[in-house]
């Protein structure tokens, strides 16, 4: 297997993370954030520690670290120390956040709200007739 730059893995780690993939996520203060990941293709373990993500992937958010480990357990330990010490200094914030998941994710359809096929839609025409049965048999 190929080796990964750093900028990859913290691409990947990103990615992973916005895909809903961290087993744990604390934020903490000054809008960071810390992870526990592990990658579904390699197994290996990462504690991931960034800030928000304003460039919509474009940049790597400054203060962005992280650790890799061979699995998942020796991850979890490292990523329980961390947590620890930033408790400890009254970092954190909340464990368990999903505060700004997903911000740097910009691929998909963007749903606008749950009425957006609405009257006030002008991708539907007027004329429409909205749930016309149509029962005939051919």
């Amino acid at each position: 297997m190929e080796e990964r730059s750093e900028e990859q893995v913290i691409s990947r780690l990103f990615d992973l993370e916005n895909g809903g993939q961290a087993a744990q996520r604390a934020e903490l203060s000054d809008e960071r954030f810390l992870s526990l990941i592990q990658d579904p293709d390699t197994g290996r373990g990462y504690v991931f520690q960034h800030g928000l993500d304003e460039t919509e992937g474009a940049e790597v958010p400054p203060g962005t670290e992280f650790w890799e480990y061979p699995n998942l357990d020796e991850a979890q330990r490292a990523y329980a120390q961390l947590l620890d010490e930033d408790r400890q200094a009254g970092e954190v914030v909340e464990t368990d956040s999903e505060e700004g998941i997903g911000d740097s994710d910009a691929s998909g359809a963007e749903v606008r709200d749950r009425y957006s096929a609405s009257d006030e839609d002008l991708l539907i025409e007027p004329d429409d007739e909205v749930g016309e049965q149509t029962d005939k048999v051919s």
